[in-house]
């Protein structure tokens, strides 16, 4: 009786030998836990394609109802719609007396996805993005980086046509408001950067009734997202007229000052653009000089729509 007891206790006793992870199966599973359960990885770390290349353990699996308990599934729905994907602990990478990133592998037959998600230092949920996607749409190699300033370098080549190589380098920090910005654009596919409109706050939420993309055109963009505050949001605007000749772009946290009114200022900063919200649009105006956000010729003005997210097609 004793020998079989010992045989059947031997695997927990050996599990608590490794380090004392609680298996993420049941209920009873709380977020230290589920950050508990990712090793920790020293910086720089760094993911290639090739990081999907490697069978990963079943026993590794994060289950999708569990995993969506501490993280929202919007985080997921971009990539992969209402497809269940299976979940893997990729790393984790704690900042002290602030805040942890954890990485995380999404798979699909289709689609292959890493991911960071950000929890402060009272482990709470604050931003997600991703940061590889391989799919039949990839159209070359592509690695993604967190160095030592945590700032997280995703670059991606290409092949053109006549076999000249090209490639694109975006740089992202996340900051104490609780988002990623993008810090640098760098590229040397021309073509691209013309017709490319980089949406810095596009993955965080929406969930205000403000909130949402209003265009004019794929070019000229007023972004509006939620914020932790009552009665502010962030926003970003792109514009370009003349054929792209004149451009501006600003991003920045505006203040409501009435029920369809907000208006933007910054410290140390003389420029000065309000909103007014009507229906399914938003009107921006330039009241005092913005000319550091844009060339000479053109100012922050307009009336751009709200475009409605699609809804995918019903699976038969």
């Amino acid at each position: 009786m004793k020998k079989g007891l010992l045989v059947l206790l031997l695997p927990v006793l050996l599990w608590a030998c490794k380090g004392g992870k609680k298996p993420l199966t049941d209920d009873t599973v709380e977020i230290g836990d589920f950050i508990g359960f990712f090793d920790e990885t020293k910086l720089s770390v760094q993911f290639a394609d090739s990081s999907f290349r490697k069978k990963e353990k079943d026993s590794l699996a994060i289950h999708y109802k569990l995993f969506t308990r501490f993280v929202p599934d919007s985080i997921l729905h971009k990539q992969f719609d209402k497809v269940v994907p299976r979940l893997y602990p990729a790393g984790k990478v704690t900042v002290k007396k602030a805040e942890t990133y954890l990485f995380v592998k999404a798979i699909t037959s289709f689609r292959k996805v890493i991911y960071v998600l950000v929890y402060d230092k009272d482990q709470h949920f604050t931003a997600g993005m991703p940061l590889l996607v391989n799919d039949k749409n990839t159209t070359g190699p592509q690695t993604a980086s967190l160095d030592t300033r945590y700032t997280f370098t995703i670059l991606h080549h290409r092949k053109t046509a006549d076999g000249g190589a090209v490639y694109r380098k975006n740089a992202w920090v996340y900051n104490s408001a609780g988002v990623f910005t993008l810090i640098m654009t760098e590229s040397n596919d021309m073509t691209a950067i013309k017709s490319q409109l980089i949406n810095p706050i596009d993955t965080l939420p929406k969930h205000n009734k403000l909130s949402g993309d209003y265009t004019q055109n794929k070019m000229n963009l007023v972004s509006i997202r939620d914020t932790k505050t009552p009665g502010r949001f962030l926003f970003f605007i792109h514009f370009e007229k003349d054929g792209g000749a004149c451009r501006g772009e600003l991003k920045g946290v505006a203040r409501m000052t009435g029920a369809d009114r907000a208006v933007f200022t910054q410290p140390g900063d003389p420029c000065e653009v309000s909103f007014r919200f009507s229906g399914n649009t938003v009107a921006i105006k330039e009241e005092q000089g913005c000319g550091s956000h844009r060339d000479i010729k053109c100012f922050f003005e307009g009336s751009f729509i709200r475009r409605h997210p699609v809804k995918a097609a019903k699976k038969k």
